[in-house]
């Protein structure tokens, strides 16, 4: 049986190659089939037709199952490699950052030496102020250190309730919220508004905490040109002109007003006039502005003379110029409440410890009995600004008022790794020789931004003129030897 079927398929083989050989061989030929007669090429035509009909209904092959023997499990076991728990680390990866042996003041304590510290942003100066200690003793004793649960699960204290009214009087907005750490509150105030579809314009400038909520948000994520309005109107304009659906969704406009990546303070006044011209929200995190800019510390709001409430959403950490820790998001009723119910770092974290909202609340009331602690601040980045002029091969990127002086090479080695390291031995040498402590512009492995590093130094009200002075040189002269000779 099967030899008659092989048969009879070389028949039909053959027969069908010698029609294929009429229609090439004679184009105008005419075959009979199925008594018709037949133009060769409509013959081709159709042949090849009915083949690729043929060959679409075939069932792909698919070898037979059985189960895998001992043996075959056992060698594919020992075939396999798993991925790494943690990349590979590199000697520029590893890194031990000085440990302090004191408060984080204008001077520290490190090794048993003491140096003059500006590597933290203690704008006001407010560590180891009498009245924070006083107010954090009397919480303690009251609340003990720790809540012990979220703020919807019996985590709420009333000097949580105190501490957001508090902010929320100081900065003329109707409410605000806690967050217990400061990074928090920005990757998770974001997704909590901004979900898949909805349309994000950030600057590229943005530090960590920021770029982590754009990621969770999974919103649609486009980035202008650092602290460039051009750029950032471009971007607005060709979004509303490509996007047709762009009247449908949620659009924001998320900047810093003093970024930590470059000391630039933004432009807010024509961030809000782009705003309104293309109907976006914006989204502003205050966290090195907060008790810094403006005459009485409220902020970009109050520098730039914008109404707070053009603003939709404002975040800071406190951790900076109040000194305290956690951070607050401050705006409408309306967007407060929403973010009880949907903001994760809200909802799934322990609350602030009662004894930081607290001392937040407390800094809040010296910085309007003292507005001269911003005066002084002012003053402190003007001499230390006037001291690193002409500094050999450096060059400052700041905003002339902004309290983080950013220094960067004036000619990149063309590689960020070769930048970084000449920029640590300059921090590294004076504070070696010359006790000064300032901090390069080091970046987690999942930071994005690409904005030149460089040092920072984070100028307090509690420097004195000294101090200022000491660094400036300190930084001139080790930067001279080492910069001195680069073309």
């Amino acid at each position: 049986m099967e030899n008659m079927m092989a048969s009879s398929v070389v028949n039909f083989l053959n027969t069908t190659l010698d029609w294929v050989r009429l229609a090439l061989d004679a184009p105008s030929a005419r075959a009979v089939v199925f008594g018709y007669h037949i133009s060769g090429h409509l013959f081709v035509e159709v042949l090849l037709g009915v083949v690729i009909i043929f060959l679409l209904s075939q069932k792909s092959y698919k070898p037979p199952k059985r189960p895998l023997t001992e043996k075959e499990i056992d060698e594919l076991c020992d075939e396999w490699v798993p991925e790494p728990l943690i990349p590979h680390l590199s000697e520029d990866m590893l890194y031990e950052p000085p440990v302090l042996e004191s408060a984080a003041g204008p001077h520290a304590i490190i090794n048993g030496k003491e140096v003059v510290n500006f590597a933290s942003a203690n704008y006001l100066g407010l560590i180891g102020h009498k009245k924070l200690l006083e107010s954090c003793s009397s919480a303690v004793e009251k609340y003990g250190v720790g809540s012990c649960g979220p703020r919807g699960f019996y985590g709420t204290i009333d000097v949580h309730l105190d501490c957001e009214a508090r902010i929320a009087k100081f900065l003329g907005t109707p409410d605000s919220i806690l967050y217990s750490y400061g990074f928090s509150t920005m990757f998770s105030a974001i997704p909590a508004f901004s979900k898949k579809g909805d349309i994000i314009v950030a600057d590229e400038g943005v530090h960590w905490g920021i770029q982590n909520g754009l990621y969770l948000s999974r919103s649609n994520v486009l980035y202008f040109k650092h602290n460039d309005m051009n750029s950032l109107r471009e971007t607005l304009e060709e979004i509303s002109i490509s996007s047709k659906r762009a009247e449908k969704v949620r659009r924001y406009i998320v900047v810093e007003a003093v970024y930590q990546n470059s000391g630039q303070i933004a432009p807010l006044d024509e961030i809000i006039r782009l705003k309104e011209k293309y109907r976006f929200r914006v989204l502003l995190d205050e966290s090195n502005s907060i008790g810094v800019l403006g005459s009485s510390g409220r902020g970009l709001t109050e520098l730039c003379k914008v109404p707070v409430e053009k603003l939709d959403i404002i975040t800071a950490a406190m951790g900076h110029a109040l000194a305290s820790e956690g951070g607050f998001c401050t705006g409408s009723a309306r967007v407060i409440e929403h973010q009880r119910l949907s903001s994760s770092g809200y909802v799934f974290s322990a609350s602030l410890p009662p004894y930081l909202a607290s001392a937040a609340i407390t800094a809040i009331d010296i910085l309007e009995e003292n507005p001269n602690l911003i005066t002084k601040l002012k003053n402190n980045i003007a001499i230390l600004w006037k001291g690193l002029s002409n500094i050999t091969g450096l060059t400052i990127g700041s905003n002339p008022e902004s309290p983080i002086v950013y220094l960067r090479l004036e000619k990149s080695t063309g590689s960020t790794k070769d930048d970084m390291s000449l920029l640590e031995d300059i921090a590294n040498r004076v504070l070696k020789e010359d006790s000064v402590l300032v901090v390069t512009s080091k970046r987690s492995t999942l930071d994005t931004c690409e904005l030149p590093v460089g040092i920072r130094l984070f100028v307090s009200a509690a420097h004195s003129e000294s101090d200022l002075h000491k660094a400036s040189e300190s930084l001139k002269r080790v930067a001279a030897l080492l910069l001195g000779g680069r073309k």
